[in-house]
């Protein structure tokens, strides 16, 4: 191989090592320990609710539609990293082949990046029902929430092409360890031998016009839903209102609270080691909690439950 056909030939290794999050043996059998209920929770709390919303009739609107499909792309992109994260805990040394790599970067950028398109929807949804309740369900009709889950789909799949094709042109000759437990963007930036100026600036100008026009989006429908709520004049009313958006606003503050710290900084101030715990709280955590935020304090889930429960178990186990 001539000189000048070494420095342009791409290094593609056969498979990257996941350092994980620690290398401490004792440690990782208690994350592990940890982890396990946690990613159980997520899964089983998600794919229920999908199933309780599929199952009674009383939640086929638009509101729980988008909940149903907010809780599968939660279900689906903690499984992209929960499963595999669980088993390399326990093992000696973790290691990804090259095109699982690519596929994991894709499906969990994408998914995520659709989660926030759609609580942007989510938050459209929530304005035309407090601000035009009795045209509700004629402005929300099928076609356009098909529409909105259509486009945060799209949305996500160029989202997550865009870094992945443009992380995967790389050469990796620094080394083929992944300072991650998964195959995330910086991780990847971090041990690339190629300039890597391009990538950063992608990541900030992708997933900051996401976050910054989904967010956008969400502020002003809380805008004309507060001037809304505002003229209400019942107190019951406000309060419903209220409850109606506390549990959508507690989901995005977290989601994108955790996604601006990741994402949206300078490749300078990346901490590899110190963004691992944050990682975990927005692959695994936040999955887990928003199952729980949108049903603890939601009487027409906990009432669909009570419903379904009795219907397949008999109305003889109701009471116990």
């Amino acid at each position: 191989m001539t000189p000048e056909n070494f420095t342009w030939a791409k290094v593609v290794p056969a498979e990257f090592i996941l350092l994980g999050i620690t290398d401490r043996w004792d440690l990782r059998i208690t994350l592990f320990l940890i982890f396990l209920p946690v990613y159980l929770v997520s899964l089983l709390g998600n794919v229920g609710m999908v199933l309780l919303i599929s199952l009674d009739a009383r939640l086929h609107t638009p509101m729980y539609f988008f909940l149903a499909n907010l809780s599968l792309l939660d279900a689906c992109y903690s499984s992209a990293i929960g499963p595999k994260m669980l088993v390399d805990l326990l093992l000696p040394r973790a290691t990804i082949p090259y095109l699982a790599c690519a596929l994991q970067m894709f499906v969990f950028a994408g998914l995520a990046d659709a989660e926030c398109c759609l609580l942007a929807a989510m938050a459209y949804d929530r304005y035309v029902a407090i601000g035009n309740p009795l045209l509700y369900t004629a402005a929300m009709s099928p076609r356009l929430c098909l529409a909105l889950l259509g486009a945060s789909g799209l949305g996500g799949a160029v989202s997550g092409l865009v870094h992945t094709a443009f992380t995967f042109r790389l050469s990796f000759c620094r080394s083929r360890e992944v300072n991650s437990f998964f195959c995330d963007i910086p991780p990847l930036l971090a041990i690339s031998c190629d300039d890597t100026g391009l990538n950063e600036l992608l990541l900030l100008a992708v997933c900051g016009f996401i976050q910054t026009a989904t967010l956008l989006a969400i502020a002003v429908s809380y805008g004309f839903i507060a001037g809304a709520v505002i003229r209400v004049r019942s107190a019951e009313g406000r309060r419903r209102a209220a409850s109606t958006c506390g549990s959508h606003l507690a989901a995005v503050a977290v989601l994108y609270g955790t996604l601006i710290f990741m994402y949206l900084r300078p490749s300078t101030r990346y901490a590899l080691d110190t963004d691992k715990m944050a990682s975990v709280f927005y692959t695994l955590v936040i999955p887990a909690l928003n199952p729980l935020i949108y049903s603890l304090r939601n009487k027409e889930v906990t009432g669909a439950f009570r419903r379904t429960w009795t219907r397949l178990c008999g109305p003889g186990q109701d009471h116990s």
